[in-house]
């Protein structure tokens, strides 16, 4: 029969070894199976800013509203946006009769070149007779000199009427409506209309309003942020892992995910990336000299890198960016540290009823 001394002594020899078994197991599933709590919901926030100046005239939407593309969020005054749009329109039409006027001064200006070209044919003529007469000694010098002067007053005139037509028909172009006054014209109404359009402010996306703190009558800026909005199918899990927990991750490796908010339940997650960098070690040129990290504790912290996990599936509306989580990656090829992963986390899944 065994004595009580030895019994105790059995069951602290087993203690033992279940303890050394299970350390030399986590060491083991560190490299192959790795889990880690430190992980969260992550998503885009995107602030939500009006495009143009004015007065909030309506709010649409309440704080955490879920909604949809295309979904009006809030409207800007239309006032001065209306007025904008009603000149352009006024700008236009006058753009439209000043290029009818240019066509009839084009009429009128291809009439006086034709005009001019004759009179400078004619000079031209007059003055190569009396050139020739001038020749024989049959006309006066003077004669030959009002001839020659003429014909370069007329050369002059043609020359200022063929100016003038083609001034007129660069600022017409080729057809009518081409014109870059109506162009001009053209491109402030298609820009007021514009800015009119961004009175009206809508969702990007589908997603929900947080943090609402907009009110009617608030002064809206152009590109200052007015709401904080959450693109609902941008989630992902963001979980940071010991740096050599990751060495072995290759294509192979899986995820399993149990959330805080769903006890007792894993969702199967894709690795989308790994970060390349982590913030302590970015460094910027700023002229001073290297700032040597210095650490005074015999076991320094683990580095951890972070590993971003998506799915295919839409993640529960009950989860928000922030939401906590817990990680563990294994390779999909090995059946065995397939289930020992399974049951790693199935396990701490159980656990999140209690805490």
């Amino acid at each position: 029969m065994q004595t009580a001394e030895l019994k105790f002594r059995r069951w602290m020899q087993s203690l033992i070894i279940l303890f050394i078994l299970f350390a030399g197991y986590i060491v083991v599933a560190d490299r192959h199976a790795p889990l880690t709590t430190e992980s969260r919901v992550q998503g885009y926030v995107i602030q939500i800013a009006p495009e143009v100046t004015g007065t909030v005239t309506d709010v649409q939407v309440g704080n955490n509203q879920a909604v949809k593309k295309g979904t009006p969020l809030f409207t800007i005054d239309t006032s001065r946006y209306t007025l904008a749009v009603e000149k352009a329109e006024v700008a236009l039409k006058q753009a439209h009769e000043q290029e009818s006027a240019l066509y009839a001064k084009v009429s009128s200006g291809k009439a006086k070149v034709a005009t001019t070209q004759a009179s400078y044919n004619n000079a031209r003529s007059e003055y190569q007779r009396i050139k020739k007469l001038a020749q024989q000694k049959l006309v006066s010098a003077s004669m030959l000199d009002n001839a020659l002067a003429n014909n370069s007053v007329a050369l002059s005139n043609l020359h200022a009427a063929q100016q003038d037509l083609l001034s007129l028909q660069v600022q017409l172009g080729i057809t009518p409506g081409e014109s870059s006054m109506v162009h001009a014209a053209e491109n402030a109404l298609e820009q007021a209309n514009l800015n009119l359009s961004h009175t009206q402010v809508n969702a990007p996306s589908d997603g929900v309003i947080t943090n609402l703190q907009l009110e009617v009558g608030s002064t809206a800026s152009t590109n200052m942020p007015l709401l904080t909005f959450i693109p609902t199918d941008s989630l992902w899990v963001a979980a940071d892992f010991r740096e050599k927990a990751i060495a072995l991750m290759n294509e192979h490796s899986t995820a399993l995910v149990t959330f805080d908010a769903f006890p007792g339940k894993t969702f199967a997650f894709n690795i989308q990336s790994r970060d390349f960098g982590v913030a302590a070690a970015q460094q910027s040129p700023n002229g001073k000299l290297t700032a040597v990290e210095t650490n005074n504790r015999w076991v320094r912290d683990a580095q951890r890198v972070r590993v971003n996990l998506s799915t295919d599936e839409p993640l529960p509306k009950q989860l928000f960016v922030g939401s906590r989580a817990t990680v563990v990656l294994y390779p999909d090829n090995n059946p065995i540290w397939s289930l020992l992963a399974k049951i790693q986390i199935s396990l701490v899944g159980m656990l999140h009823y209690i805490y």
